[in-house]
């Protein structure tokens, strides 16, 4: 305990360890009352909220990979959604390969979507997603491919602020463009979905369920501890110099955009494997997730949480999707006003977001009987 302690734990103001024992316990917890406490039970955790938690810790993720780049290096991507849903289609075509002829039309090679357009064959960038091994390394390498490629166009011109902003944005926009069409060969509108299992089991298992949201729970808890040890690292501080500095840190002869092509391609393959994750427990994938406005909407939960301290993105994503959640259940159409009113209000009222404001408040008490002290010294 005492190295994974130390393990966790950098100059002594982390709350890595804490974090990852929170995570660890409530997954712990919620398992149990999935799988062993009888229905009638007041432990008793349906399947359905193990999937949303499920999915909230995958949206949980995804708001730490635009931390990373937007709170530690300053670069506003407004196409993380882009990376996410590429994750989640190399996902869904090896699960959609796993269908074989269970599927309507009962062809053992062709998913249904293929069969009804009537293709006679299977692409070849479908090809080798029927092995678990080489969707996963898909998962990593497609968003990261596209990602540097991007990010070295991008930062080589030295591409900044707002016009790298729409950039992004260009891009997701693009990608959904394209694989609306349904001679792309990713199941156009509808997407890909109606999958029946993973590694050999049943996605509609409870205890598949299950192992879906604990292995979400990892993979976030293992993301944020890199994370922290990367942006914590003699690296990290390179990144945040160039953040509050970037032509100050290139005169002193750091190589800036090989830093931010690095630190972008680590944040798109850390939203690749969320959307990997969120995939099997959603059950479908299409090109809505590359909308435009769901990449604005992850900048939301890291403002509301607070950028530039990791934590605070995955208290915002879980907090914003909690409510949303809530919100669209009693009123669905005032659900986008709510979301941005609440951004403004973070905005103008809270531009360091609930942790920054949780900070404020611990401060202040800790300062307190200092202060006291400090007077009745004076006395």
């Amino acid at each position: 305990m005492s190295q994974l302690l130390k393990f966790t734990r950098l100059h002594g103001d982390s709350k890595v360890a804490p974090f990852v024992a929170i995570l660890v316990i409530v997954t712990f917890l919620a398992s149990i009352g999935n799988l062993v406490m009888p229905e009638d039970s007041i432990f008793y955790v349906s399947t359905y909220t193990i999937t949303l938690l499920g999915k909230y810790l995958c949206y949980a993720m995804l708001a730490l990979a635009v931390d990373v780049i937007w709170g530690y290096c300053g670069i506003l991507s407004l196409g993380h959604g882009a990376f996410f849903a590429l994750g989640g289609y190399a996902m869904g075509m090896y699960l959609m390969r796993q269908i074989g002829d269970r599927g309507v039309y009962g062809n053992p090679e062709l998913p249904d979507f293929m069969v009804f357009l009537n293709w006679t064959e299977l692409p070849w960038f479908w090809q080798g997603f029927d092995q678990f091994w080489f969707a996963m390394l898909m998962v990593l390498l497609v968003p990261g491919v596209l990602a540097f490629i991007f990010g070295w166009l991008a930062f080589r011109s030295r591409v900044t602020g707002v016009y790298l902003s729409i950039m992004t944005q260009a891009l997701t926009y693009a990608l959904l463009l394209a694989f609306f069409r349904n001679e792309m060969g990713f199941g156009g509108n509808n997407g890909l979905t109606d999958f029946k299992d993973i590694l050999g089991f049943d996605l509609k298992s409870d205890t598949t369920r299950v192992v879906l949201f604990a292995t979400t729970a990892f993979f976030l808890g293992a993301a944020f501890i890199v994370s922290h040890k990367i942006l914590k690292s003699r690296m990290g501080k390179v990144i945040v110099a160039i953040r509050d500095g970037e032509s100050r840190s290139r005169f002193l002869g750091y190589r800036t955009e090989r830093y931010k092509v690095w630190l972008f391609v680590y944040s798109a393959m850390l939203a690749g494997i969320a959307g990997a994750l969120y995939v099997p427990q959603v059950g479908i994938i299409n090109p809505g997730e590359f909308s435009p406005l769901n990449s604005i909407e992850i900048v939301i939960w890291v403002a509301v949480g607070g950028r530039g301290t990791l934590i605070g993105a995955i208290v915002g994503a879980l907090l914003v999707n909690y409510a949303k959640t809530k919100f669209t259940a009693i009123m669905p159409e005032g659900w986008l006003f709510a979301l941005g009113a609440l951004f403004v209000f973070v905005t103008l009222f809270l531009p360091q977001g609930l942790v920054g404001l949780f900070k404020k408040i611990t401060n202040r008490k800790d300062a307190d009987p200092t202060q006291q002290a400090e007077k009745e010294a004076k006395a």
